[in-house]
């Protein structure tokens, strides 16, 4: 079995800081089996470290879970309840990478999320979307740039205890049990 070089345009080893202006995590679930609900989280903090070999690479973020923002104010107050999130006992959210792993021509983050005191392995597929100068640093070469990235994923909210099972009447559930993770991150390079 022989290594393969990873090579990535413009890629550049270090220690970045996600830009929550330039970023967004948000989520869909399944609503009564028609429909899809989606919403996001306002507020969260990482830290990515781009090493010599790509694959060396690492992530840590957290969320805060209060931020949640699914366009009803009625209904965020409910998911933060006791019943869904639990905001008032776990108010954040944390996902740390344990590998980072090729797969065809993208790559799959393996990491944990804790979410309401439970720790689950959660891969997130990596879309990598470019390494570029910061146009805000532009008078010194060797300051500041940007990276982006697309991670996706799914997890089960009853692995998290996260809601119920609760049905519908005819069959079916109120709630989807798959909630679709996607998170566009824009990064800095610490300096």
């Amino acid at each position: 079995m022989t290594a393969q070089l990873v090579e990535i345009p413009g890629y550049v080893a270090g220690t970045w800081t996600i830009d929550p202006v330039h970023s967004s995590v948000g989520f869909a679930i399944r609503h009564l089996m028609v429909s899809k609900v989606r919403g996001r989280f306002a507020e969260f903090e990482g830290t990515i470290v781009t090493g010599e070999d790509v694959l060396d690479s690492s992530v840590t973020a957290t969320i805060d879970l209060a931020s949640v923002d699914t366009g009803n104010a009625q209904r965020d107050e409910h998911v933060k309840a006791a019943d869904f999130l639990e905001v008032e006992r776990y108010p954040s959210m944390t996902y740390r990478s344990t590998g980072l792993r090729r797969e065809g021509d993208g790559f799959v983050l393996d990491g944990e999320l804790t979410l309401r005191g439970v720790t689950r392995q959660v891969p997130l597929r990596l879309e990598v979307g470019g390494f570029g100068p910061d146009p805000f640093l532009q008078d010194d070469p060797f300051r500041g740039a940007r990276a982006g990235f697309t991670a996706t994923g799914e997890i089960n909210r009853l692995d998290f205890g996260v809601g119920d099972d609760g049905t519908i009447p005819g069959g079916g559930l109120a709630l989807g049990e798959k909630v679709q993770l996607v998170l566009e991150i824009e990064a800095s390079l610490q300096i």
